[in-house]
């Protein structure tokens, strides 16, 4: 299976974890360690990585992965920009997350491309949460975004692939990688988006919140990997019409 390349840097994972939402951190870094992801993701407004007893420290080593730091809570370009540049101490990685919605925490189009310009001419390695909208993700990518994360169903649901159609177009046209990022409730959902040929997938709530946390992070992580396989092997295309697997004629002369 081929790696996933993101700034010049390859991993082995296709499956990305946010640590939300676990009953307490020590589940939690179970959890990503049977995952085997590489890159995980945290609220900026959870950690405090000023200080060394920070009990998300203690049980997560940020140097033993790709950190990306996670501008959730932001509602404006401003708060965006301000939350990434705290982070920037850790982390020049962040997740573009802008939600001023509440009720359905979808992401602002507008507010995003405007702080993923400012953070990008900065220097920052900027993976936008945005709406499954193949027009804004070319828009992304024009400013420089090293990966679009369009969302599979609004966070949390655990729907599944609710945006299909506009997701096999982002993929199809997109000239980086494709993160199908919420709304993936199950380790089906996951190996559904990466046939399609998505990039990866991030996953919280759907492991997060299972009776057994560690064991669907296996099952995700057995998913991603299934999932991209068919896809590299080439799917063989749906017909409408019955056609035999064994020939029907000539086997009794």
């Amino acid at each position: 299976m081929s790696t996933l390349e993101i700034n010049g840097q390859a991993f082995l994972s296709r499956l990305l974890l946010g640590t939300g939402k676990f009953e307490s951190d020590q589940m939690m870094a179970k959890a990503i360690a049977e995952s085997g992801a590489e890159i995980i993701t945290a609220a900026l407004r959870r950690v405090d990585f000023q200080n060394p007893d920070d009990v998300f420290l203690n049980v997560i080593d940020p140097k033993a992965y790709v950190f990306l730091t996670n501008t959730s809570g932001a509602r404006t370009a401003d708060e965006a920009i301000r939350l990434a540049r705290l982070g920037r101490t850790q982390s020049n990685w962040v997740k573009l997350e802008l939600t001023p919605e509440p009720n359905h925490l979808l992401p602002d189009p507008i507010e995003t491309l405007t702080a993923a310009e400012v953070l990008v001419k900065e220097g920052m390695i900027v993976l936008p949460y945005i709406n499954a909208d193949p027009v804004l993700c070319k828009r992304l990518e024009d400013v420089g975004c090293q990966v679009v994360m369009p969302l599979g169903a609004p966070i949390g649901t655990n729907k599944g692939l609710t945006t299909k159609d506009q997701l096999q177009i982002i993929i199809e046209n997109s000239n980086v990688p494709v993160i199908i990022d919420a709304g993936l409730g199950a380790p089906s959902h996951a190996s559904e988006a990466m046939e399609m040929g998505a990039d990866a997938v991030l996953i919280n709530t759907a492991i997060a919140t299972a009776k057994d946390p560690i064991a669907m992070a296996r099952a995700f992580k057995w998913a991603v990997e299934a999932g991209r396989l068919a896809f590299e092997a080439g799917l063989p295309l749906s017909q409408s019409k019955a056609m035999a697997s064994s020939p029907l004629t000539g086997f009794l002369s």
